[in-house]
């Protein structure tokens, strides 16, 4: 491969401070596989919430996290199965350990390394799968001396069972991808009736500040933004469910109004066939054909989805 041919690669992320002890790690420009993650530094113990999905790219989340915590995190916190938040587990461990919802580990020993196949261009680098060792199903607080981290399962959301990372003390919120920033939304693995649930408990918590799973650091406006789009959403597909028309040619005809700037729209696709699915009856998180969709995502952008990780 040429230099004129190669892939364009996203800048590096960089840890942010969002609140006392609290940062956050933000890769632009939030697209596919190019995920934030955040880190809890007081009370004695260390969370790292989510990795990265490169070799390359948990590299320099491991060289920014140390910076603040020198040995390293004690946690290692997956909030879904998805390898951009988990392929870089491995590079933290064994000093710490991995937390998920017991959901999440068995989802991630499924998919093992799969997401790699659909970017073969991406230099993906040495990624072992690593699960997590410590799993809960409801609710699970790790304790700082001076710092909580609450992992609330929030699913079907994203997934069939998303977990968000809450710091009371601070009023900081590590959402995965239940929220999302300047990115279109994807919920085609998880639900939309469920999403719109979790959104709401997630505004309840009063955050100060949103830490999303792709895209800017904000407040609750970002709950409000991707709570709207998925009510568009639902809005589309029962319109083409009345017309007879299937999620490809209702997203091909689709007026999203404001979001229409989001990245990765082809996304659309995808969340239609989940909201057609649920339309019909399917349960929130039920398995669904993820590579049906995908192909269909391929044919609205006009070739494979851009991956600059």
């Amino acid at each position: 491969m040429t230099t004129a041919q190669a892939p364009r690669v996203a800048p590096p992320g960089s840890l942010v401070p969002v609140a006392e002890d609290v940062y956050a790690f933000v890769q632009p420009e939030g697209g596919w596989c190019l995920n934030n993650a955040g880190l809890v530094a007081g009370g004695g113990r260390s969370v790292l919430v989510d990795t990265a999905a490169t070799e390359s790219r948990t590299r320099r989340l491991r060289e920014e996290v140390a910076r603040i915590v020198p040995g390293g995190p004690d946690y290692v916190v997956n909030t879904h199965f998805h390898g951009d938040h988990t392929f870089g587990n491995g590079q933290f461990t064994p000093r710490a350990v991995v937390v998920a919802h017991a959901g999440t580990r068995a989802d991630t020993r499924e998919a093992g390394l799969g997401l790699r196949h659909l970017w073969p261009d991406v230099e993906w680098g040495e990624t072992p799968l690593t699960l997590p060792t410590l799993t809960f199903r409801d609710e699970l607080t790790l304790h700082g001396d001076g710092l909580r981290t609450e992992l609330l399962h929030v699913g079907p959301a994203h997934t069939a069972n998303d977990i968000v990372a809450w710091v009371p003390e601070r009023a900081v919120l590590f959402t995965g991808d239940v929220v999302w920033s300047g990115v279109t939304p994807y919920i085609l693995m998880g639900s939309v009736t469920g999403s719109l649930r979790a959104l709401e408990r997630l505004r309840a918590l009063g955050p100060a500040v949103v830490v999303p799973g792709h895209g800017p650091v904000g407040g609750t406006e970002l709950i409000d933004a991707t709570e709207a789009y998925l009510r568009l959403l639902q809005g589309l597909a029962q319109d083409g469910l009345r017309r007879g028309v299937g999620p490809l040619q209702a997203a091909r005809e689709a007026d999203i109004g404001v979001f229409a700037g989001l990245l990765d729209s082809e996304r659309l696709v995808g969340n239609l066939h989940r909201a057609y699915a649920e339309l019909d009856g399917l349960a929130p998180g039920a398995r669904i054909d993820v590579a049906a969709s995908f192909k269909e995502m391929v044919a609205f952008h006009g070739g494979l989805p851009a991956c600059h990780a």
